[in-house]
């Protein structure tokens, strides 16, 4: 019970952060990104905040101009301003520039987004790598519009800046990493995506805390082209030191929990991530990753070949909230952030204690003579003493904890507690170096 209480007070830290975060206008670049690194460097003051000119080569892509926005909105034949961008930032169309003339209605058409399907919700839309402009609003507004001549005003800049990024790096007793990854480019939506940067950087808090076999690798960047200007610096050392690594998206929801594979499913991170989602929510939703979509695409990519999975509750895409105004703060909740926060510290905790151990003896260990067998037999008395000698019989060498987690049915967490209690005596040893 003490455990749950902890959770609920970081999910309340979480969402906290997510709230000072909520108003701010963030895209793929442009103040708004530095705002919120900003206020992310104040729960961990040692975030790195780096940042790569427009123009740059990042592998296949090119860091584009800087997006900055002052006002917007559409001035309607009878003076009333709608789609207001100070009201609601996803009111503009991202990367939209600048722009003040009259339009009939018909012209102004061609630059409005909004969802039949759900009229009173405001669409995210964004066009970042080609010039155009335009606005969202709801659709039972836009189906009132009347006949006439409406002003369209923009007042932003697209000018040769810089693409800004997060990184924190914790140092742990190896130099083999644990990666984590969220995006900070999306707007005013609270589980697309202040869910995934708000959790990783307490996260990191806790993380920081805590002494640990790995370091531990936390990047706040924008999607797509973040990861990918990430990669561009850093893809070499990554290669050689990540064990394993973890996209967070879409995480702060009523929703079970979702999980999309690396490209092939079967790294560590992989394993990890399926066996403690086995115990902490047995209807956790499983996709391949034929089904990717956010930053897990980058770090899977041939030639890149990290081992990353992707941790999401409903996942992105599959609820009707995603990309509108209704992916807002009453979508999240606390106790959602709280299990997520949960979810990732029992995954950062399994891979510390993960190792392979061998057994010392040959056939079955008397228990009872080192105090491990109970002396009276009764009801459930030897619960405990059966699930450390299954434990025992997959001790081969070959078989981490978490294989054996998923062969016996026990948490990874719980039998790393069975192996220090053997190996104290003498029963089973480390097989190797298991990083």
């Amino acid at each position: 019970m003490e455990e749950r209480h902890e959770w609920e007070d970081i999910g309340q830290k979480i969402y906290s952060l997510a709230g000072k975060l909520f108003p701010i206008n963030r895209s793929i670049t442009g103040n708004g990104v530095r705002e919120t690194l900003a206020l992310i460097k104040e729960i961990f003051p040692g975030l790195m905040i780096h940042e790569i000119p427009s123009g740059t080569e990042v592998f296949d892509w090119t860091v584009p101009k800087e997006w900055n926005v002052r006002d917007a909105y559409i001035e309607c034949p009878d003076g009333r301003r709608i789609a207001e961008f100070k009201k609601n930032n996803l009111h503009l169309v991202g990367y939209s520039v600048p722009t003040d003339k009259s339009m009939t209605l018909e012209e102004l058409q061609a630059h409005l987004h909004s969802l039949p399907e759900k009229p009173e919700a405001i669409p995210y839309v964004t066009s970042y790598y080609e010039e155009r402009f335009g606005f969202c609003l709801a659709h039972s507004e836009r189906a009132k519009l009347q006949d006439g001549n409406y002003r369209v005003f923009i007042d932003s800049e697209l000018t040769d800046g810089s693409l800004a990024y997060g990184e924190i790096i914790i140092p742990g007793e190896s130099r083999r990493e644990i990666f984590w990854s969220s995006y900070i480019c999306h707007p005013s939506m609270a589980n697309n995506e202040l869910s995934g940067p708000c959790l990783a950087a307490y996260l990191a808090k806790w993380i920081a805390g805590s002494p640990c076999r790995f370091t531990h690798r936390v990047i706040f960047v924008p999607e797509t082209i973040g990861a990918i200007a990430y990669l561009s610096r850093n893809i070499e050392a990554m290669k050689e030191n990540v064990t394993a690594g973890f996209n967070l998206s879409c995480i702060g929801d009523r929703g079970h929990f979702s999980y999309i594979a690396s490209r092939y499913g079967n790294t560590l991170a992989d394993k990890a991530a399926k066996s403690v989602l086995r115990f902490l929510d047995p209807e956790y939703v499983s996709y391949s990753f034929l089904y990717r979509g956010s930053d897990e695409r980058q770090y899977n990519a041939p030639g890149v070949d990290l081992p990353v999975c992707c941790l999401t509750r409903t996942k992105f895409g599959r609820y009707p909230e995603y990309h509108t105004s209704e992916d807002d703060m009453n979508f999240i909740t606390p106790e959602a952030l709280g299990g997520a926060f949960a979810l990732c510290r029992e995954i950062a905790e399994s891979l510390d204690a993960n190792r392979r151990y061998r057994v010392k003896i040959l056939c079955e260990p008397q228990m009872s003579q080192r105090g491990l067998y109970p002396t009276m037999s009764k009801r459930g008395a030897a619960w405990q003493t059966r699930s450390m000698m299954n434990f025992i019989a997959y001790c081969d060498g070959t078989n981490d904890l978490f294989d054996i987690s998923g062969i016996i049915g026990e948490p990874a967490t719980r039998l790393a507690d069975y192996a220090e209690v053997l190996s104290d005596a003498g029963l089973i040893e480390e097989a190797e170096e298991s990083e």
